[in-house]
């Protein structure tokens, strides 16, 4: 699926099953809360954090979790794109092409990355 494709998928979603689109600003508190809850999976899983009981963890020690919570993320920002009329493919061209000319040369000589 295309990110196009992805924007037109929950924009059918929203109109079909979610009555309307919440306003910008809940969907802002909705995208913090959801990288809360990756940002958590992520520090116990790969950080010094032990799992607690209520956690989400399953036999893969998160990784389910994890991808559910991105895919909630990605949602998040497909619905506030949608709404406030940003086209994520023509702006995720122009950020890696900003990065291209900002970055090409920076990050291959970092000492720091080829050690």
């Amino acid at each position: 699926m295309s990110i196009k494709e992805a924007q037109e998928a929950v924009d059918r979603w929203i109109r079909e099953y979610g009555v309307r689109y919440f306003s910008e600003l809940t969907y802002m508190a909705v995208l913090t809360e959801e990288v809360g809850e990756l940002a958590r999976i992520i520090s116990r899983r790969y950080g010094d954090q032990s799992w607690k009981a209520s956690d989400p963890q399953g036999e893969d020690n998160g990784k389910t979790a994890m991808g559910e919570e991105m895919a909630d993320i990605l949602w998040v920002l497909l619905c506030l794109a949608n709404q406030t009329g940003v086209d994520l493919t023509a702006e995720l061209k122009k950020s890696i092409e900003k990065k291209t000319n900002r970055d090409s040369l920076r990050h291959i000589h970092n000492k720091k990355l080829l050690a």
